[in-house]
């Protein structure tokens, strides 16, 4: 099983074969245009299911699965959290919940970034199990801009997924600690000088212990595809 969060910086239908070369069997791709408008070239491997998230048809939050592999949104979606969905995977070697995460809400007094993970994982937080869980996506925040006084930091984030048994595949596989990660996600303006870890993919424990390897791609390779590059999770999931 492959799962892949890459923040496309829009327009995936023209991108999509990059990443379709690391034959995925699930993409979750913030600032993805909707579901009418993924029209792909000819050619191009076609999803076995896909859902989409948001207002804006050209900018929301698409998740992509392949190889027979079924999505389904649960029912317990709580739309005030636009863009971080709650979707039941199944046709695979094993079922599991999968959060897709892209952690921006312009419209939210509370907070636009991390503030919506911290709101989604204490409304969802009967769903997050320490078995068959992944939350994956853009949580545009790291430890390092945490707010000491902020309730729902990054670090805050982190602990409460932790206490559930669930952690970083990134952090696990490469024995990093948050804030002072070696593979940046992110280049600030595409600066290569400006590197940033914001993207995740958090697993619980049955995963985790499968997990083969976790990729974070070249800032070389992907800039000219977006800011953001992909991270590129695997794992045996007919072990599980």
């Amino acid at each position: 099983m492959k799962i892949i969060t890459w923040n496309c910086n829009m327009a995936f239908r023209k991108k999509a074969e990059a990443i379709l070369a690391f034959e995925p069997d699930i993409l979750v791709i913030p600032e993805c245009e909707c579901i009418e408008k993924l029209i792909f070239k000819t050619g191009v491997k076609q999803p076995s299911s896909v859902l989409w998230f948001g207002t804006n048809q050209h900018k929301g939050l698409g998740i992509i699965a392949y190889n027979g592999l079924r999505l389904t949104l649960i029912e317990k979606h709580k739309t005030s959290i636009k863009t971080i969905a709650p979707i039941a995977v199944t046709g695979g070697n094993f079922d599991f919940t999968l959060f897709a995460v892209w952690a921006y809400n312009p419209d939210d007094p509370d907070g636009r970034y991390v503030e919506q993970v911290w709101k989604a994982i204490h409304h969802y937080k009967k769903l997050l199990r320490p078995e068959r869980t992944v939350l994956a996506g853009d949580f545009n925040s790291n430890t390092i801009w945490d707010r000491p006084r902020r309730v729902g930091n990054h670090s805050a984030v982190v602990k409460f997924l932790k206490n559930k048994g669930i952690q970083s595949a990134y952090h696990l596989h490469h024995r990093q600690e948050q804030g002072t990660e070696q593979h940046p996600t992110f280049y600030l303006y595409r600066h290569e000088e400006k590197p940033y870890h914001l993207d995740y993919c958090f697993v619980s424990a049955d995963i985790a212990a499968v997990l083969e390897t976790v990729e974070i791609g070249e800032h070389s390779v992907w800039s000219a595809l977006s800011d953001h590059v992909p991270v590129i999770v695997t794992f045996r999931s007919e072990q599980i």
